[in-house]
């Protein structure tokens, strides 16, 4: 748009009453339409020694090429979810875990499968890609998943880039186990340990990382307790256990794989804010399908 048509534009706008600032229109007129690729693209681009030759984290309904009109994080990607990224217009879902049952999303043995059928042909028939974006996101410079959390849990304060430790206000286990039901909006958690048990160094591994490198994490950095997000029950657990048994202090709180990473989600959705301006874009919590009763 050369000068002579762009005021000549801007002067029809104000007439109609559509905008108050003809510069608005110049800006409108250049706003940057976002295909799935680009966006994907952008992000990989952030994370060292990527692209990675082998990942989950590749588009599982839709395509590379379609224009984004909208984009819901979240972590699982529920009937519910796809149903409300319709009603907001939006046609790109990026989810931090599987939406197929499996940690592959391997959909070979789903095919004719009622509850596969209606979960994708729902997304398909809507226009809707979906991305999942997993390890891309733990393994930015520091590990967005966890940068996530530490926000949720009103932790800014006591974290320290790419550690896994914080150092935070002295509390008792029933005091910590208490904010952070609060702050993630939990109804309840499982723990191992005494609730009277002094508690300051934390040592905090969201999700599901493994018995081995929870067990040699605490065996590292010799915290008061593990905060995460699940563990088998013969792993971690039964080695704080043992721990206390041998009259050790330490004490294990498991938040649930779901809300200890919906923080990861809430970073992507302000990653997106920051890296593509004027995209619409939506963090939706996908909750847990776990109900406690």
């Amino acid at each position: 748009m050369n000068r002579r048509n762009f005021i000549h534009t801007s002067s029809a706008l104000i007439g109609a009453g559509m905008i108050a600032n003809p510069w608005d229109a110049f800006s409108f007129s250049h706003q940057k339409n976002w295909t799935v690729g680009e966006i994907m693209d952008t992000f990989i681009a952030q994370v060292p020694n990527a692209p990675f030759a082998q990942t989950v984290d590749t588009i599982k309904v839709g395509s590379r090429d379609t224009v984004v009109t909208g984009v819901v994080t979240t972590m699982f990607t529920t009937m519910e979810i796809i149903q409300k990224t319709i009603e907001l217009k939006a046609n790109l879902i990026i989810p931090h875990e599987p939406t197929f049952f499996s940690g592959q999303d391997e959909t070979d043995y789903l095919q004719e499968d009622p509850v596969f059928r209606a979960k994708y042909d729902l997304m398909e028939k809507n226009g809707i890609t979906l991305w999942r974006n997993h390890d891309y996101v733990h393994r930015m410079t520091d590990d967005g998943v966890r940068v996530g959390v530490v926000g949720d849990l009103g932790w800014n304060a006591y974290y320290t880039p790419g550690s896994r430790i914080l150092n935070i206000p002295k509390t008792d286990l029933r005091g910590l186990i208490n904010h952070i039901k609060a702050k993630l909006g939990v109804p309840a958690m499982r723990y191992v340990g005494d609730l009277n048990q002094s508690c300051e160094k934390v040592l905090l591994l969201p999700g599901a990382v493994g018995g081995r490198l929870q067990i040699t994490q605490i065996m590292e950095h010799r915290p008061d307790v593990l905060v995460c997000g699940e563990s088998n029950e013969w792993e971690t657990p039964e080695y704080i256990r043992a721990a206390n048994e041998i009259g050790m202090k330490l004490s294990m709180i498991e938040i649930g794989h779901s809300a200890s990473e919906e923080g990861g989600s809430e970073f992507v959705k302000n990653w997106l804010n920051q890296n593509m301006p004027g995209l619409p874009v939506y963090h939706i919590p996908s909750g847990n399908s776990l109900k406690v009763f």
